[in-house]
C-alpha cells in the first residue's frame, strides 16, 4: 500500500494535517506517517493536544529546530533526506508556508517523489515576508496544489500551472476549527480566560506577533498606543507571544490597566476566548481566516494579505498599521457598524476528505 509523508513543524500546522489525518483513517486505503520536523519546540504539544486534536502523537520527531532560517533549513533537508531515503514515500505532504514546508518540499522533488501542497497559491506580494518566499519556491516545484480560495487559483495559472494539478477543495483550517467548535460546544470547560469572559460581556482580543510590527520600537509604540485607545471603551485580552511581550518592555510600551496580558493560549482555550469577542485585532494569517469562519469581526494590522477573500467575502478589516485606521475601524464594529460577512464556498469542513480522495485516484487507489 502507498504510503504518505504528513510534515508539520510548529504547532499550527499540526491544526492542519489533523484534519487529514482524520480523512485518511476514514478512507483506510492510504497507509501514512506523521513527520514533526522540530522546527518549533512548544510546551503545550503533549499528549492532550494531539487527543484534543483526534489524532495520534508523530511517529517520527526529527528535532531539527532552532538557529537561523538558513541553518534551521539546513537541518530539516539533511533530517528529513535520511529519512526519504530509508522510508522511501510515495508522496509527500506539506502545509502553510514555513520553513519546514519549504525544506521538505526541496528534499522529496530531488528525491523525485510527488508534492502535495495544501494552502497553495496564497500570495502577499511582500518579499519581506520569509513566508512569501517559502510560499513561492514551495509551490514552485510542487507537483498538487490544493487550494483555499479563488485568489490562489489565479496567482498558480499566472505562475504557469496547469489546470489539471490546481485543486480549490476549501481549507483544512476551517476544518480543524469547525470540529473543535463542536468538541467545545459539546464539552465545555473551564479555562484560564474564562474568569476574564465573566468579568467583561464585551471584550476584544490581541494578537501581534509579526516581526515588522513587533520588532520595531517606533511601530510597536505606534500599535500600542491604538491599542490603548481602544481600550478605553473595550476592554482587550492579549495572549502575548514571548517575543511581542520581550519587545514590549525592552521599548517601555505600557499598555495601560484596561489590555490584559497573558501567556500564549492552548488551541481549545483560546477558540473559547476570541469566538466570543466583539472583535478581534490581529496579524495572524491563521486567524484571519478562522474569525471569517466564525463570523466574528476581525481588524487585521498589516498592509497586505495573502488571504483576500476573508476581506472581500469574510468578516475581515485590513486596517494597515496606522493608529488612527485602527482605531476608527475597530470603533465602527464596536458601534455594530461591521461587515456582515459570510463564508467562503467549500469552507464546510470537508477539505481534508476532497484531498484525500484526490490522492487516492492520483496514487492509484480505489475511493
Amino acid at each position: 500500500m502507498p504510503i504518505l509523508y504528513l510534515v508539520a513543524g510548529a504547532r499550527p500546522n499540526f491544526m492542519k494535517i489533523a484534519p487529514i489525518v482524520r480523512a485518511l483513517q476514514a478512507h483506510g486505503g492510504l497507509e501514512y506517517k506523521i513527520i514533526h520536523t522540530g522546527q518549533h519546540y512548544d510546551r503545550e504539544m503533549n499528549d492532550v493536544f494531539f487527543e484534543e486534536l483526534g489524532i495520534p502523537a508523530p511517529d517520527v520527531f526529527m528535532g531539527a529546530g532552532g538557529g537561523s532560517h538558513a541553518r534551521q533549513t539546513a537541518k530539516i533537508m539533511t533530517a528529513f533526506e535520511e529519512l526519504c531515503e530509508a522510508g522511501k514515500p510515495d508522496a509527500v505532504l506539506v502545509v502553510g508556508d514555513v520553513n519546514s514546508t519549504l525544506a521538505c518540499s526541496i528534499v522529496a522533488k530531488k528525491l523525485h517523489i510527488p508534492v502535495a501542497h495544501v494552502e497553495a497559491g496564497l500570495r502577499s506580494g511582500d518579499l519581506s515576508m520569509p513566508e512569501e518566499i517559502n510560499r513561492l519556491v514551495t509551490d514552485s516545484i510542487s507537483d498538487w496544489f490544493f487550494v483555499t480560495e479563488p485568489s490562489g487559483v489565479a496567482h498558480l495559472r499566472r505562475e504557469g500551472k496547469p489546470d489539471s494539478a490546481i485543486r480549490h477543495v476549501g481549507h483544512v483550517m476551517v476544518d480543524n476549527l469547525l470540529y473543535q467548535a463542536a468538541k467545545l460546544a459539546q464539552t465545555g470547560g473551564e479555562f484560564e480566560t474564562s474568569g476574564f469572559k465573566r468579568r467583561h460581556a464585551r471584550y476584544g482580543v490581541v494578537t501581534l506577533h509579526r516581526p515588522s510590527n513587533v520588532d520595531n520600537p517606533d511601530m510597536m509604540a505606534r500599535i500600542g498606543g491604538a491599542l490603548t485607545d481602544i481600550a478605553a471603551d473595550l476592554p482587550l485580552i492579549f495572549p502575548v507571544h514571548p517575543r511581542t511581550r520581550a519587545n514590549l518592555a525592552r521599548f517601555g510600551v505600557d499598555l495601560g490597566p484596561n489590555v490584559e496580558l497573558l501567556g500564549p493560549q492552548a488551541y481549545m482555550a483560546f477558540l473559547d476566548l476570541w469566538k466570543d469577542a466583539v472583535v478581534v485585532l490581529t496579524d495572524s494569517g491563521g486567524l484571519q481566516e478562522e474569525t471569517t469562519a466564525l463570523g466574528v469581526p476581525c481588524v487585521t494590522i498589516r498592509e497586505n494579505t495573502e488571504r483576500p477573500i476573508t476581506v472581500e467575502e469574510g468578516t475581515n478589516v485590513l486596517a494597515g498599521t496606522d493608529p488612527a485606521r485602527i482605531v476608527a475601524e475597530t470603533r465602527r464594529i464596536m458601534r455594530g457598524e461591521g461587515k456582515a460577512g459570510r463564508r467562503p464556498s467549500l469552507w464546510d469542513g470537508r477539505a481534508a476528505e476532497r484531498i484525500v480522495d484526490i490522492l487516492a485516484k492520483e496514487l492509484e487507489l480505489p475511493s
